[in-house]
């Protein structure tokens, strides 16, 4: 039986509860990754300004790019919940990707995210990352949600803060210092969507 994360508890012999393959919002769809996301995907990585927060290495070539795929696509075996590939509705296009993951050695249940450049400061982040939250909390997942974020990317910071994470500690992972935005399922209850600031 997969193992789940032990803020998890699953009843013996009852099979691991696993998460929607796909979600969606009002302009987006969360779906899993296919072999067709693997170059527009790509390219989003090759970016430097994407990647500057999320890779210590820099850019991912291709072959770290399908590598990092096939990564996601593994975590949603073992763990019945992962990343989801983003596309906007409007035309279909793969944007980025947005979900969860705690892979071993992790500090507790992650809620990120990443999108194309071109997509940011127009609220997608938050809105799919909200939708995200709020589903995983319906189904019973953790208590308690996480965001990992380096100290330098404000942006994330604001759409931690707009999901009504709050700030909660730090921690080093992977040779990075990134503060520890957290939320539990309490306080997002709190969370209205009219008590959260508007992207500009």
């Amino acid at each position: 039986m997969v193992k789940m994360p032990d803020d998890w508890a699953v009843p013996e012999r009852a099979q691991p509860k696993r998460y929607e393959s796909t979600l969606q919002t009002e302009r987006l769809v969360l779906r899993m990754f296919t072999a067709e996301d693997i170059e527009p995907y790509a390219r989003i990585c090759s970016d430097p300004e994407v990647m500057r927060f999320l890779s210590l290495t820099g850019p991912y070539s291709r072959i770290e790019s399908w590598r990092h795929v096939a990564m996601i696509l593994g975590h949603w075996q073992l763990r019945g919940y992962g990343l989801w590939a983003v596309e906007e509705r409007a035309t279909g296009a793969l944007i980025g990707r947005i979900g969860f993951l705690r892979p071993d050695g992790w500090p507790g249940f992650e809620l990120g995210w990443m999108l194309a450049r071109s997509y940011w400061g127009r609220g997608f982040a938050t809105e799919g990352a909200r939708r995200a939250l709020d589903y995983s909390f319906s189904v019973n997942g953790p208590e308690r949600v996480i965001s990992l974020i380096h100290p330098d990317n404000r942006a994330s910071i604001r759409v931690a803060e707009r999901l009504g994470e709050r700030l909660s500690g730090q921690t080093e992972l992977l040779g990075w210092r990134l503060l520890i935005y957290a939320i539990d399922r309490d306080a997002a209850t709190r969370v209205a969507p009219s008590d959260v600031p508007t992207p500009a």
